[in-house]
């Protein structure tokens, strides 16, 4: 038997196994653009309740311990068996291979938010193995040589970021989460083959937090700030938003919408879905 023969048997097995895998339960799911899992891991089932939610962004803090990436808020919080392995590439790696390439079935971007708590070289450097071991590097969005390939999940890195060893990079399957304030970093129209995303502490920026109507400067203000950053190609989010049920959230969120920022910060998975499946 050849091994062109051998080959293509492999090949058409492979395709006979995805084509019988049993439907999943994102067959159902409306992916939600604008929502994202704040914190994600602190969740009963990382990633899983967001992808019921059908969120289409979810955050997990690393810190890079023996080798081994570890998922938490804080060193104290770690435990051997929450690897960013275990919670995130895995899960994803099924569900894109149960959904034939995507996060759900009906197509749609998705982003893992890496938030670097350790020191960003080391971290990043293990980070990097992690993406492009061939069991994994399938999923991810490529950078290569001045082309973005798109893949199934963009890794973008907040926190501790190597600025300078990605910015130099010919070849990545990370990107980088600039600032809005501050200009000495990555910020709004520099490269978005670099700098997809662009983040800010919603209340370093303004002072409304929801409570009567939002001052028409501060309006004004938002506005300007998804407008300069979606003309760069830029995604936009803010974090620190007041997230308790209520309608000081509710409009906080629709000005947020209505001003065009892309991704919506909370923790509260189900109150988020709930809002944006009204919109």
């Amino acid at each position: 038997m050849t091994r062109k023969l051998i080959a293509a048997m492999l090949a058409a097995l492979v395709m006979a196994t995805l084509a019988s895998a049993p439907a999943s339960a994102s067959r159902q799911v409306r992916p939600l653009a604008q929502a994202h899992a704040h914190n994600d891991y602190e969740h009963t089932r990382p990633l899983f309740d967001a992808l019921d939610q059908g969120f289409s962004s979810v955050e997990a803090d690393i810190f890079l311990v023996d080798g081994q990436l570890l998922v938490g808020h804080t060193a104290g919080e770690l435990k051997p068996d929450r690897t960013l392995e275990s919670l995130y590439l895995e899960p994803l790696r099924k569900r894109v291979l149960d959904n034939f390439g995507h996060v759900y079935r009906r197509p749609s971007a998705f982003q893992l938010l890496v938030d670097v708590k350790s020191e960003a070289n080391s971290t990043y450097e293990a980070l990097q193995k992690r993406l492009n071991d061939p069991r994994y590097s399938f999923l991810f969005t490529t950078y290569a040589f001045g082309l973005v390939l798109q893949g199934p999940v963009t890794a973008v890195l907040s926190g501790s970021r190597p600025k300078d060893v990605l910015v130099a990079q010919r070849y990545r399957k990370a990107f980088y989460d600039g600032r809005i304030l501050d200009q000495a970093d990555l910020h709004i129209g520099d490269d978005r083959r670099v700098t997809p995303l662009v983040s800010d502490d919603w209340t370093e920026v303004f002072t409304w937090t929801g409570a009567g109507p939002m001052p028409a400067a501060e309006r004004a203000k938002l506005r300007q700030i998804t407008q300069d950053a979606h003309r760069a190609g830029q995604k936009v989010r803010f974090w620190a938003t007041p997230d308790g049920a209520g309608a000081d959230r509710t409009a906080l969120w629709q000005e947020q919408l209505d001003a065009g920022v892309d991704f919506l910060n909370t923790d509260d998975l189900s109150g988020l879905a709930d809002f944006l499946k009204k919109q």
